[in-house]
């Protein structure tokens, strides 16, 4: 039976104290890093887990922390992105809101692991009840020695800042995140030179999601074959879907990594709404690759996804029934793409710009033979020729749907009308 591990406080009365989340054996797992590993140790402990990064790309994190070069002679930094600027994501909101010292207490281990005395968690300025309770558990934590000098009696020092953020889309991206920590705009750096190397103020620096980290404390305490032995082999855990859109129970859920997709969309979020079929599902959200009806059966995780032409991302589900314009949706997200670009590539900045006016035309019925085409060699340009991966995330997505709903596309063109209205 799946025992969910990091929605347990969620629905805990005054989850979000330091007593509360005592209580249920938390910063357990802090003590024991402090008094039974060394750090080298705690990193080859999520080596063995397999975790893998939660916040899109899904890269090794036990890896990812091994790159921290040793003995550099700058200080080493933890950054917690937790801007989930992603639309249809809203899963490290709640972990920060419900149960904060969750997140602390990752960012501590995490911290003690890599050999970081600061962390920064970067956090979307919107998220006001998250800020305010991120801001009560740090108090909280140094009151009670989890946090500041000598941690817990021992030699480790650690200090969280939060940073708020304005709302924008790139913030999401590593390294303009890290731009942005120190006061400049918001644009991807080159890479490499890679954070872990040079990051915050050109010194080393690993970022991970809210959730990525999350998992930490459990590995710690529960031992990595326990987070090996739920879901698959090459990327398993206990994971966060976050289901929106046109379905009956929206909401957030905790299930092993790998769940069918239809099993998470029909059985767990209870389906369609009444009358309506499935038309499609977006995986993770908006920048993953539409999932069309028939091919549901797939498993959320990040290979099946990939293997099906889409990609797991940040697990926000949206679900869009029989009665929605595809070319409707389509339109919407490359809209949200071309708002959100930085503007420092220009096949992002020009091509979503040509993209946005040939789909708005479309879907006003004014569109015209070769648009479709027009689009095709668009997504062409764009994909893999920009700094980031803002630029691939709206041309797979448009790809996806031209690919799997072209016959709305051309519908919309030939009878100059959308056939929904």
């Amino acid at each position: 039976m799946f025992e969910p591990v990091l929605l347990k406080n969620v629905e805990v009365a005054n989850g979000h104290l330091l007593s509360t989340y005592e209580a249920g054996g938390g910063y357990q797992a802090l003590r024991k890093v402090l008094s039974e590993y060394t750090p080298d140790e705690v990193v080859e402990l999520v080596k063995q887990s397999n975790l893998r990064g939660r916040g899109g790309a899904g890269f090794p994190t036990g890896m990812k922390w091994s790159f921290v070069p040793k003995g550099a002679d700058k200080p080493k930094y933890l950054c917690c992105n937790a801007d989930e600027g992603e639309p249809g994501t809203f899963k490290d909101r709640i972990i920060m809101e419900r149960d904060p010292h969750q997140l602390i207490e990752a960012l501590a281990v995490s911290g003690y692991a890599i050999g970081a005395e600061t962390a920064y968690v970067y956090i979307r300025g919107e998220y006001v009840a998250a800020i305010r309770r991120l801001e009560q558990a740090i108090a909280e934590a140094h009151e009670k020695g989890y946090l500041g000098r000598s941690v817990l009696g021992t030699d480790f020092n650690f200090t969280v800042h939060i940073h708020c953020g304005a709302g924008a889309y790139i913030c999401g991206e590593e390294t303009a995140m890290l731009e942005s920590l120190e006061g400049k705009r918001a644009q991807p750096r080159l890479k490499p030179p890679f954070p872990a190397v040079a990051g915050l103020y050109a010194s080393p620096t690993v970022i991970n999601n809210v959730e990525t980290l999350a998992c930490v404390p459990h590995i710690v305490t529960r031992g990595a074959a326990w987070f090996r032995g739920i879901g698959p082999d090459k990327s398993p855990g206990p994971k966060l879907y976050c289901v929106s859109g046109q379905v009956r129970k929206p909401g957030l859920y905790e299930l092993p990594m790998g769940i069918p997709l239809k099993e998470l969309v029909e059985e767990h979020a209870g389906g369609p709404l009444p009358g309506r079929k499935i038309k499609a599902v977006i995986p993770g959200g908006v920048s993953a690759p539409v999932i069309p009806e028939h091919a549901l059966e797939v498993g959320m995780d990040f290979d099946s996804l990939s293997a099906a032409g889409s990609m797991l991302g940040s697990a926000g589900v949206i679900v869009v029934d029989d009665s929605t314009c595809m070319v409707k949706v389509a339109t919407r997200i490359i809209e949200f793409f071309h708002h959100e670009s930085c503007g420092k590539c220009t096949p992002c900045r020009e091509g979503l710009n040509w993209v946005v006016k040939v789909l708005r035309r479309i879907e006003a019925g004014e569109g015209a033979p070769g648009d479709l085409e027009q689009l095709d060699m668009l997504c062409k340009g764009i994909f893999g020729n920009t700094f980031c991966a803002l630029g691939d995330g709206a041309a797979m997505g448009l790809r996806a749907a031209l690919k799997h709903f072209r016959e709305e596309f051309v519908a919309h063109i030939e009878e100059g009308r959308c056939p929904f209205h």
